[in-house]
């Protein structure tokens, strides 16, 4: 028997295939432009197809007045069609037939479909009729864009021009409802894919400002003004020349892109991840500079062309818009004037003829036209957004007094502050209030956490802070209270703009604020909580998830640095959003307690109140809470008179007191464990009680038995209580469930603790459906294993600051490994940022004091380092 992978048409299809994609492969890796592989690809593409077709002919209609040679017309379209088809993307065949001949066209297209399956094509194949290809593309926006796209590739050219005719008529009968569904399909798929284009790990083809907006405008194109391409819409005049220019240069650099992701794969693959990022800078020959690595300056380029794309398309898709007579004609009767500069309707604001004529010259006019925006909430028209993108090449460096006072009214009001802000810089005017700004725009720093590039981190910061006002806790609270706003939205504008230089950012960004203060004519006190602003932007985040802020001379230390409530309340602000524009998610309810504990504690200190009195306070009320008859009192007392301000400080009175009463009868040799759910983080606490000789190196293997559930570990506090009781609390996220996890995945937590403290058997960790941090996943590029010693921080303890890539079941190494080192782990603050991990130690030698022996020190670092950096994780498989 015969298998139809063998015909001799497939075969000889399969085998030029192959062969053209080699050659393609090489003429790309010479560097041919991305265009012109993808355009003789899709000529490859079109000799195999049309020999299948021809084949699966010569065998179903060998008469030359058959039907199917007739009365049928295969069709290339979507990216096929348009010829800018990648090496493996999808080929989308529409067989186009006469109704007469619908029984032979069956077979056709099921002999096409098996044989261009067989030589190895992903196939989209389509069989319609003139008519139900149009009535489909009206009523479904993706059948639409992809037959916008329609070539002709064999059969019957009068067919053709007859659906052509038809398919252009209907796009300009129905061209208001299928832009519509145009742009909400694409706004759909921007949502799932990314709706900025400062994604650091982007789809090249989804992603905002990728390819499909190119095609966006293209359809939007064809719809409107019955023409797909740009040179043919510029012809028209409804694309400026520079605009075309520009989108043929991004569509050149993102398909040379996307060809090398295609030939490095052998396959379909379009997200351009850390581990490509470094690979193409390197094999596009990208060189780096003192401060700019490589793939920085592939990604700055990357960047620069998607925000054209993106800028490009939305001024097209405006001038695309329906308008209506009606609103045109009652505009006036809704709307008020101010001095006959600016018109304020309904829901937007425009320039007038004499608003426009200012606005083309003058930078204070533009920054007063944005003030309005954000005072009236309203949004600024886009015929008048136009005329500032026009205007901002033209004005000058230089700001005035006028400019200076209506950017800095601009910064007061919060109500739409964000999305000006975004306007501002995409269309050039940012940075000629704020110079640096055009350093950073599109700069992508490889070696930290963030998820945006630095510009749009910075103008995103100043957005989630003005959400703050609607936050309900203490810190929206907090929010709501500062008096000067501006000085905040400022310090988070330009908050990371130091970064991209040789020196440390904080650095730069302490001249850069003082630069800015001046330009902007702020007043030296203004200028001074700007500069600390900025330059301690890091300072609340590192002490409240890297140090012990239960010690008072920490947090007096920090008070005394920060000086005044007023910047302590900015502060405390602007760290948390610097935090909530790192990326979705990174600034959750745990978080914001824990910083907000920070805050209230330093407040404390701030408006007169002494640590001493506050820990004595604490201490009485635990007292209280705790005190029980019989002959548990003494013992109470004795351990509530020894507990560190650090435990007393470590969780709220109620609760020491509680798990003191629970451990009055515990006796040596003997585990309790209990956890309870916080429904306000979301998060599990998990509390182990037993005493000193239970088991060598008790940390180590709880965070094993931690891990090895799955868990996400947020902190440890581990606390050496009176008389040799331990009593550790983990704060951990749960993977496995939305909220509350049910009583019996609780008790498998707990027991799993107990059994880590009996048993030997090191923990087996499961692999996490996922998780990009697992082994047989494929390496990615990240920040380089770092651990440093702080000897000064602490007079009892030596504090080890680890920084590397997450890895499962990391914590329970380095937790061991410092067990083997012969260290005491008094205290543990754990974090994760996206796919690293900062895990900070307070440690003591086993006598409890510091180890200032810089042998010993070297020899810590050293050991830790070797161990992280050849850490192998085993994952056991679950279903």
């Amino acid at each position: 028997m015969t298998s139809l992978s063998f015909r001799p048409s497939v075969l000889r299809a399969k085998q030029r295939l192959a062969e053209g994609r080699e050659q393609l492969m090489l003429q790309h890796q010479s560097g041919s432009p991305g265009i012109q592989v993808c355009a003789c690809l899709t000529d490859l593409l079109d000799a195999v197809v049309l020999d299948i077709y021809n084949s699966a002919l010569d065998d179903l209609a060998p008469a030359a007045d058959n039907p199917l040679r007739t009365d049928v017309t295969l069709v290339a379209h979507g990216g096929y069609g348009r010829r800018d088809v990648a090496p493996f993307s999808d080929v989308d065949l529409m067989i186009l037939y006469n109704r007469r001949s619908s029984r032979a066209v069956t077979e056709l297209a099921r002999r096409m479909m098996h044989d261009l399956y067989d030589v190895g094509l992903a196939l989209g194949q389509s069989v319609r009729s003139i008519d139900e290809a149009c009535k489909l593309a009206l009523k479904d926006a993706t059948i639409y864009t992809s037959l916008v796209e329609s070539r002709c590739l064999a059969g019957s050219d009068e067919l053709f021009n007859k659906f052509t005719r038809k398919f252009l008529r209907q796009s300009k009968r129905y061209w208001r409802s299928i832009v519509g569904a145009i742009q909400r399909a694409r706004q759909k798929e921007r949502t799932e894919f990314g709706e900025t284009v400062y994604l650091l790990e982007p789809n090249v083809k989804r992603t905002r400002g990728g390819l499909r907006d190119i095609q966006l405008l293209r359809w939007v194109g064809m719809a409107r003004y019955g023409q797909a391409d740009p040179e043919a819409l510029r012809l028209m005049g409804v694309l400026p020349k520079e605009d075309q220019m520009s989108l043929r240069h991004a569509l050149e650099f993102i398909l040379r892109v996307r060809n090398e992701l295609h030939f490095h794969y052998g396959k379909s693959h379009d997200v351009l991840d850390r581990a490509e990022q470094v690979r193409l800078a390197a094999t596009f020959g990208y060189q780096g500079t003192e401060s700019l690595l490589p793939v920085e300056q592939f990604m700055r380029e990357y960047f620069r062309h998607t925000s054209h794309v993106r800028q490009i398309t939305a001024r097209f898709l405006e001038d695309a818009r329906p308008w209506s007579r009606l609103n045109e004609f009652l505009a006036p009767l809704f709307s008020h004037r101010i001095e006959d500069d600016f018109r304020v309707g309904p829901h937007r604001i425009a320039a007038t003829r004499t608003g426009l004529a200012k606005i083309r010259g003058d930078l204070a006019q533009i920054l007063r036209l944005a003030d309005l925006s954000n005072i009236y909430d309203k949004r600024i028209a886009p015929s008048t957004w136009k005329a500032v993108y026009e205007a901002a090449p033209r004005l000058p460096n230089e700001v005035s007094a006028e400019a200076a006072e209506r950017f800095l009214s601009l910064l007061s009001q919060r109500l739409v502050l964000g999305e000006l802000l975004h306007n501002l810089h995409e269309l050039g005017v940012l940075e000629k209030i704020l110079p640096d700004f055009a350093h950073a725009r599109c700069l992508l720093q490889f070696n930290e956490y963030h998820k945006y590039t630095v510009d749009e981190h910075c103008i995103r910061a100043v957005e989630c802070t003005t959400e703050f006002a609607n936050h309900s806790g203490h810190l929206g609270a907090v929010y709501r209270n500062i008096k000067q706003k501006r000085t905040l939205h400022l310090a988070l504008l330009i908050h990371d703009l130091g970064k991209g230089y040789v020196e440390d950012h904080s650095e730069v960004g302490a001249r850069i604020a003082i630069e800015t203060g001046y330009r902007l004519r702020l007043p030296d006190r203004e200028i001074e909580t700007l500069r600390f602003l900025v330059h301690k932007h890091l300072v609340m985040s590192h002490l409240a998830f890297r140090r012990d802020t239960s010690d008072d001379q920490v947090i007096l230390r920090f008070a005394v640095e920060v000086g005044s409530p007023d910047v302590l309340s900015m502060l405390f602000v602007l760290t948390c959003a610097d935090l909530a524009a790192v990326g979705p998610g990174v600034l959750n309810d745990w978080k914001v307690e824990v910083l907000t504990d920070l805050y209230q504690r330093t407040m404390q200190h701030l408006t007169g109140d002494s640590p001493t009195s506050a820990t004595e306070r604490r201490r009485s009320e635990v007292r209280q809470l705790a005190a029980t008859g019989g002959s548990s009192a003494d013992w109470l007392n004795r351990m509530i008179d020894a507990l560190p301000s650090s435990y007393l400080h470590s969780a709220a009175s109620e609760r020491i007191a509680d798990d003191l009463r629970k451990l009055v009868d515990l006796k040596a040799g003997e585990i309790r464990t209990w956890c309870s759910y916080l429904p306000e983080t979301q998060t599990v606490e998990y509390t182990v009680a037993t005493y000193e000789g239970i088991a060598p190196g008790v940390f180590h293997k709880l965070t094993g038995g931690l891990s090895s559930q799955g868990l996400q570990i947020l902190s440890a506090d581990i606390n050496t209580l009176h008389e040799g009781l331990i009593l550790d609390r983990f704060v951990v996220l749960d993977p496995d469930y939305a909220g509350e996890p049910p009583p019996d995945r609780l008790e498998d937590v707990c027991e799993s603790l107990r059994r880590a403290l009996t048993d030997n058997q090191p923990p087996a960790f499961r692999r996490i459906w996922g998780k990009t941090v697992l082994t047989d996943q494929p390496a990615i590029p990240r920040l380089p294993t770092r651990v440093r010693i702080d000897n000064h921080t602490s007079d009892q303890y030596t504090i080890l600051d680890i920084f590397a890539a997450d890895q499962m079941g990391l914590l329970y190494l380095i937790t061991k490994t410092l067990f083997e080192l012969g260290l005491s782990v008094s205290l543990a603050k754990i974090g994760t940022y996206l796919d690293q991990i900062v895990d900070v130690f307070y440690v003591t030698d086993r006598n409890g004091g510091k180890i200032k022996d810089e042998a010993q020190l070297h020899q810590i670092c050293q050991t830790l380092l070797d161990q992280i950096e050849n850490h192998q994780v085993s994952n056991v498989e679950v279903g």
